[in-house]
């Protein structure tokens, strides 16, 4: 998919202090209350054969606010699910600075029947076309350890901000070549090094997270089922899936190599769930029977989640270049019945389990990697200290 879809440049600095002086995101955060998961949000059971709908909106505050807009747009359906995407330009940001996630956290604390699920790079430089050779080297120092730190100060910041039950899809898109954390050049290294991952930040006390293994469909560049870590460090089998080439129809994304029926089958193997992180139109155009076809599929196999990539060319409320499709999903989607819990929900701290009226204009959640970038260092406190890993914010325009 292109670079541009989710790569982010990290210009929020400004935002995140404003933030953090405002004091208004740090929700359960008093200066006080800094023990692990004190104060967390609390996981409702999962409702019994049900999809959490969602859409990727927007990986900041903007994601927040259009939630509640989408919602209304299809007529008061319940968006249960909030996504966004940790920048993979340097580990400072794969960290997950707590700016960056606050709004999300205050979103996901408010009602325990949501979601939040974070798409994590395993890499920085994650969309710089880092060369095979460099991406071998850099797996087996993964492997080695070298990274653990950081993923440990991210397990570290999320049960602190209150949500310790986030889905995280770790290295997305493995089976492809857009991604310096890609699967292909070393796929042992690259499984040991995602039960690294995994095992390093479920070391983190108050933890509940869920790991989501999420290949694009179809083979790529190499086939996921070569990449898979195993059924102890993956909680939910996803996959992203585009309505692009190589299939044609959607019964060919069904029964391609490596394609929707392969996911199903290959999670009922090994007792996982499935999920839809991303899904979309794409080099197809606006395509109503892909809409149509895709939803019953959902409806079909029940997914834990599913949330639409919704931006152009890929989305039906922010993308006004797909109105036939947009239509399709209004009508599926609009006025759904707030589902009610009805089953216990699976525990992933231990051995993984079963587990306005108006569209806005369209954005691209992306900005632009060629804008000027100006840096200001601000003298903050020490309490404001323990939130940073450094006190200097950069804001590209």
């Amino acid at each position: 998919m292109p670079a541009q879809r989710r790569l982010i440049n990290f210009g929020i600095g400004a935002t995140a202090f404003g933030l953090l002086v405002s004091g208004a995101v740090l929700v359960g955060h008093d200066g006080a209350d800094t023990e692990a998961g004190k104060g967390s949000a609390r996981s409702a059971p999962e409702p019994a054969g049900t999809t959490a709908i969602g859409a990727y909106l927007h990986y900041g505050p903007k994601g927040v606010q259009r939630m509640a807009e989408l919602s209304r747009w299809l007529g008061g359906t319940e968006l249960r699910v909030g996504h966004s995407y940790l920048p993979g330009d340097v580990w400072q940001n794969i960290e997950g600075r707590p700016g960056f996630l606050a709004y999300w956290a205050a979103w996901r604390r408010a009602d325990a029947n949501r979601m939040f699920v974070l798409n994590t790079p395993m890499m920085e430089r994650n969309e710089d076309r880092v060369s095979d050779r460099e991406v071998r080297s850099l797996l087996r120092a993964g492997v080695d350890g070298q990274y653990d730190e950081h993923f440990r100060r991210l397990a570290e910041r999320l049960v602190l901000l209150g949500i310790p039950d986030t889905v995280l899809v770790l290295g997305w898109e493995m089976n492809g070549t857009t991604y310096t954390h890609r699967c292909g050049p070393d796929p042992v290294a690259w499984k040991a090094y995602w039960k690294r991952i995994v095992t390093t930040m479920r070391s983190v006390p108050g933890q509940k997270f869920r790991f989501d293994f999420a290949p694009s469909r179809g083979r790529d560049a190499v086939p996921w089922t070569e990449c898979y870590p195993g059924d102890d460090v993956v909680d939910i089998i996803g996959m992203d899936s585009y309505d692009q080439p190589p299939a044609r129809t959607f019964d060919e994304q069904v029964s391609e190599p490596y394609g929707l029926q392969k996911q199903v089958d290959f999670a009922a193997e090994h007792g996982k769930p499935i999920s839809f992180p991303e899904w979309g139109l794409f080099r197809n155009g606006d395509n109503p029977e892909y809409m149509r076809r895709m939803l019953e599929w959902i409806d079909l196999h029940k997914p834990l989640y599913q949330t639409i990539t919704d931006y152009c060319p890929h989305g039906v409320w922010q993308c006004s270049e797909n109105p036939l499709s947009s239509a399709v999903f209004r009508d599926k989607l609009s006025g759904l019945p707030n589902a009610e819990p009805s089953a216990p929900a699976p525990d992933p701290s231990g051995t993984p389990a079963v587990p306005k009226p108006d569209k806005p204009t369209p954005t691209v959640p992306v900005p632009d990697p060629n804008a000027d970038e100006w840096c200001v260092s601000l003298p903050l406190s020490d309490w404001f200290g323990q939130w940073l890993t450094d006190r200097e914010f950069c804001v590209r325009r």
